[in-house]
């Protein structure tokens, strides 16, 4: 039975939290436990959005900034990052101004709760952020409402492999290895949610 069976406002706590907690080493632990592929679906992620110089791009659930700078490595665009961790914010408020970056600015808020225009934004980015959110229908009525008529969403999340043996692996490393390590580096319950949310 799953153990974190969180919802609505309790749900969107507990996700603030438990990303609070864990800001200090999540970028180490986003590499490491990934063995680097988060790197790689992030480079992929980006190329298929088809964003254009010009663009006003929103990456919400943006954490320490990634995909906001993977973008900006290849357009001139304006991008906003949105994360309900302000611990996350801060963290890719300095990595941006470490890079010297203008065009990204990062704010804490909520993916239910867009402080952003209607038909303002062309391009809405999310990355391994979806399934934390409280109510999808929600989130959903929102990205719409901000995109522009033609605007993009683009949503980068888990799913299981299709190969049975790349599954069994993928699953016996997910929810026996990855909890494991990720208790040395943090106590939160993050490293055990992170398997369940996918499930």
């Amino acid at each position: 039975m799953p153990e974190f069976t969180h919802q609505g406002k309790d749900k969107k706590e507990f996700v603030q939290r438990m990303f609070d907690d864990i800001s200090p080493h999540y970028d180490f632990l986003n590499h490491f436990l990934s063995l680097g592929i988060d790197i790689y679906w992030r480079k992929k992620f980006t190329r298929k959005l088809d964003i254009q110089d010009g663009d006003t791009i929103l990456d919400v659930a943006c954490g320490t900034g990634d995909v906001g700078f993977e973008i900006l490595k290849k357009h001139s665009v304006t991008i906003t990052g949105i994360d309900l961790s302000q611990k996350m914010i801060e963290l890719a408020q300095g990595k941006a101004r470490k890079r010297n970056l203008d065009k990204i600015t990062f704010l804490q808020g909520d993916a239910e709760n867009l402080s952003i225009n209607d038909n303002s934004v062309d391009c809405l980015t999310i990355s391994y952020g979806f399934r934390n959110i409280s109510n999808y229908e929600t989130a959903l009525s929102e990205f719409h409402r901000v995109l522009k008529p033609g605007g993009r969403l683009g949503i980068l999340e888990f799913s299981e492999p299709k190969s049975k043996i790349i599954a069994s692996i993928f699953g016996f490393y997910f929810h026996e290895i990855l909890p494991r390590i990720g208790s040395l580096f943090s106590r939160s319950d993050a490293y055990r949610y992170l398997p369940e949310s996918v499930d």
